[in-house]
């Protein structure tokens, strides 16, 4: 006597050796390459972390904020300089 055989867990309750009908298997298919098109999609969106072009937004302020505190500080700058080198020598 024989046993019967079991069917698999990813044969979806078919026998072994069947085969899935061809629309089931299209379906499953198409259910995955719709999936991975909505994961494409989704990463697209995605706006995680800054762009190049607001880093070069950030370092343009930063740096006109550095030059209109050196033009603004520029008079106390040369005369502290000028103190420290009549120090000096």
């Amino acid at each position: 006597m024989s046993k019967p055989i079991a069917p698999s867990k990813s044969s979806n309750s078919l026998a072994a050796g069947q085969r899935q009908p061809r629309s089931a298997q299209r379906r499953r298919e198409v259910n995955e390459v719709s999936k991975r098109y909505h994961q494409l999609v989704a990463l697209r969106k995605r706006e995680d972390g800054q762009t190049m072009a607001e880093y070069g937004v950030v370092l343009a302020v930063i740096t006109i904020a550095v030059f209109g505190a050196l033009t603004l500080l520029s008079g106390n700058i040369v005369n502290a300089i000028s103190r420290v080198a009549g120090f000096i020598s």
